[in-house]
């Protein structure tokens, strides 16, 4: 199964509110697992599609703060920088007992897309997030790495997009938004 077979890739947003991405994580912990916890905080850290985070193996990132990753969609090598989350990463591979990071609890495979949707959408469900995907990830880290740089150029390369409208509009930067910033600018 693909990375957007239970949801169209264009309904899904970004969590563009701090807040929501903090209800989240509390969700995830306290109604999924760790496992679903660290997926959805690596996932919106490194802007990895939902298919390559769960390509991961505990050996990948094992004591490694930096770990290169081949893009199953576009079959491109890509360094992630793991710097920020690498505590919470450690201390969740103490405790598995697989050679996944995402181990599922049915035989030594790792979850499926699917299994991580449904554990996104109980999550949300909780936290009263809207609009929640596999993709919601990668989304919310390309819509919080604009805001913070505003460099879409550098953002197209990180999410291998062939052109910046097309990054633009993967991470919901609307046409509103856009008028917004031009109100405030001036020279």
């Amino acid at each position: 199964m693909g990375d957007c077979s239970l949801n169209q890739i264009q309904d899904v947003q970004p969590i563009r509110d701090l807040q929501k991405i903090d209800d989240m994580k509390w969700a995830l912990r306290k109604f999924c697992s760790e496992r679903d916890y660290i997926l959805f905080v690596i996932g919106i850290n490194t802007g990895l599609r939902c298919g390559d985070l769960l390509k991961l193996k505990v050996s990948d990132v094992r004591k490694k703060k930096r770990v290169l990753v081949l893009e199953g969609k576009t079959k491109k090598t890509r360094t992630i920088q793991l710097d920020n989350i690498y505590d919470e990463i450690q201390a969740y591979i103490k405790d598995i007992d697989s050679k996944w990071l995402f181990p599922s609890r049915k035989g030594d495979n790792p979850i499926t897309t699917s299994q991580a949707y449904k554990r996104l959408q109980k999550a949300a469900d909780m936290a009263e997030v809207e609009s929640i995907g596999t993709h919601t990830m990668r989304k919310t880290f390309g819509y919080w790495y604009y805001k913070q740089t505003k460099d879409v150029a550098k953002l197209q390369m990180i999410l291998n997009h062939s052109h910046p409208s097309i990054t633009l509009r993967y991470i919901g930067i609307t046409n509103e938004e856009i008028e917004n910033d031009l109100l405030s600018f001036k020279l």
